[in-house]
């Protein structure tokens, strides 16, 4: 089994997919345990204190001020977590789970929380042994963490609670501990509420949207290439030059893929001579580069956000070994990710928009240039895409009601201890959807434009976009002639794009995209 070193610095966007989506093991370093020992250390003296410290010897939120006695804070530990793994709702994709575990444990290894090795380390053998605690949908307000998520997470190290083991199983997390040989943890001083005050859950939900979608931006711009050429649309217009003078660097990326696609094209190159009439073409062809451009440059951002959060130890209180005490902090405000969370979700939104309105382009007799109407066999007997395209409209409709920020809306809570919250976790799940449309718009798109350049035959398309078209054909999603069921068609074109087909065969052609 592939094994992911945590050590003491930040864990890269890589090791997060592959912990958390292809289910790679992870260890903890020597560097990482030592700093985990003399963070605990800290803790056990303070602990020995008779002067209260938070979260070592003191209740939690608005309990804060009572001083718990040492004989009680075991029963504290476990209180806290039973009481936190609140969750309510469906089960939370086990990707997303294994994620929030791998940065929770992230965290744990800097030493800056105060968990012993143990507990560090059955975390870690969790994740390699496939355990994933199920956690529900509702439970997190983004803000003193992923509470409830990650108490549940919590509560499997305890022995406690329905887990998923390696084959997907539901099964109870004694149970699952036992089969993998691994031995529940009592939890001692400050380890319950550092294994639940962070914003992991957001954070990875984050790193695999900004992964997703830095290949969807490349579909998107595979498919727009194919509107612009299956339309008998110009080139002309994403020439470098032209992008030069808005600097924009997406932009530029964006129209450089396009005018890589479209090399030699046989369509595009019929109609280059000075017989075309075509002034100009719609914006939703000519501003691809645009809007495709502001959205990467916008995933550039987030990518920065979230690289500066995986650098992170995100704990209240947090322990400063090297000065021997601990201070409480608000770094565990989600508001940071939140932010880049929704911003996504509103480019998301807007690049599966311009791609349903050259979809859209197809299908109209009056707007595209001499394809049957609804690309159809026998228009009137025959339907064509007409369809496909309500499907393409009901997802952008979702998309932009998913777009609506939900980092604007805070609701107080612990008594009003905790009166600003970030709703983080909201933003996140509502983003994993809008990822999820965006790329079934992305392959209905693709769909028709393989069509129409069937269509356009005997004009070839562009080496590129012909290889997509092949991919396709060879993959079951037909293309001209009479009208058949469409759904299992669509289906697969989604598959080819989630999985990255698409943009593998175009990289076989052309090499890699930007």
């Amino acid at each position: 089994m592939e094994k992911v070193t945590i050590g003491t610095g930040a864990v890269s966007f890589e090791d997060v997919v592959a912990v958390a989506r292809h289910g790679a093991g992870v260890e903890l370093s020597g560097e990482a345990l030592a700093a985990i020992d003399k963070a605990r250390a800290v803790i056990e003296d303070l602990a020995a204190s008779p002067t209260p410290h938070y979260g070592v010897s003191t209740g939690f939120g608005a309990l804060a001020t009572r001083h718990i006695a040492p004989e009680l804070r075991a029963q504290l530990q476990r209180s806290l977590v039973r009481s936190h793994a609140a969750g309510s709702g469906p089960e939370v994709e086990r990707e997303v789970v294994r994620g929030l575990m791998l940065l929770r444990l992230s965290t744990l290894a800097t030493g800056r929380t105060g968990v012993r090795r143990e507990t560090a380390e059955l975390l870690a053998g969790l994740l390699t042994h496939g355990i994933t605690p199920v956690v529900h949908e509702y439970g997190s307000l983004g803000c003193s963490g992923d509470l409830a998520p990650l108490a549940h997470c919590a509560l499997a190290l305890m022995g406690e609670g329905p887990v998923r083991d390696a084959s997907g199983e539901l099964t109870d997390a004694a149970t699952a501990l036992a089969a993998a040989g691994l031995v529940p943890v009592e939890l001692q001083e400050k380890e319950g509420l550092a294994l639940i005050n962070g914003t992991d859950g957001m954070l990875g939900m984050l790193v695999l949207a900004i992964h997703d979608l830095t290949d969807l931006l490349k579909v998107a711009d595979i498919s727009a290439a194919m509107s612009v050429e299956g339309q008998l649309g110009t080139d002309r217009v994403f020439a470098p030059e032209l992008q030069a003078i808005r600097p924009h660097p997406g932009q530029a990326a964006s129209a450089a893929n396009l005018t890589a696609l479209l090399k030699d094209s046989g369509v595009v190159a019929s109609h280059r001579g000075p017989d075309c009439n075509r002034v100009q073409d719609a914006y939703s062809l000519r501003c691809s580069p645009q809007v495709h451009g502001g959205v990467r440059d916008t995933v550039a951002h987030a990518s920065s956000v979230a690289a500066r959060e995986l650098a992170s130890a995100v704990d209240n209180p947090v322990v400063l070994a090297d000065q021997g005490r601990v201070e409480s902090n608000g770094n565990f405000h989600g508001a940071p990710i939140a932010y880049v969370l929704d911003f996504l979700a509103i480019v998301t939104a807007d690049l599966a928009s311009i791609a349903e309105r050259r979809t859209d382009r197809f299908l109209d007799k009056a707007r595209n240039h001499g394809l049957p109407p609804f690309l159809a066999d026998d228009p009137g007997v025959d339907s064509g895409l007409m369809i496909a395209q309500y499907t393409q409209a009901a997802i952008v409709s979702e998309l932009k009601r998913l777009a609506n920020p939900a980092s604007v809306d805070s609701i107080p809570s612990s008594a009003m201890q905790e009166d600003h919250v970030s709703m983080g976790w909201s933003s996140a799940r509502k983003l994993r959807r809008s990822v999820d449309g965006l790329t079934r718009v992305l392959a209905i798109e693709l769909m028709t434009a393989a069509r129409a350049l069937n269509l356009r035959a005997p004009l070839e398309p562009s080496p590129a976009t012909g290889a997509v078209v092949e991919l396709l054909r060879d993959a079951g999603v037909g293309g001209p002639g009479i009208d058949r069921f469409l759904a299992p068609e669509i289906e697969t074109a989604y598959q080819l794009v989630a999985d990255r087909s698409v943009t593998a065969a175009v990289a076989n052609v052309i090499g890699e995209l930007s």
